[in-house]
């Protein structure tokens, strides 16, 4: 299955400044704008925000 360029990989980086990130896909036709997600981030031991980056 070929990468397409409507589902690109995005990395999510913490909000808390730990530097930890998450990488997954989305899809730019339903979420055109950055994406923010609230998962665990293990360095500070609690779920925190994560945004998009570029």
């Amino acid at each position: 299955m070929a990468r397409s360029e409507l589902r690109p990989v995005i990395t999510l980086r913490s909000t808390a400044g730990t530097g930890f990130s998450y990488v997954t896909r989305k899809n730019r036709r339903t979420n055109p704008d950055r994406i923010v997600l609230r998962k665990f981030d293990p360095v500070v031991g609690q779920h925190v925000e994560f945004r998009e980056t570029r």
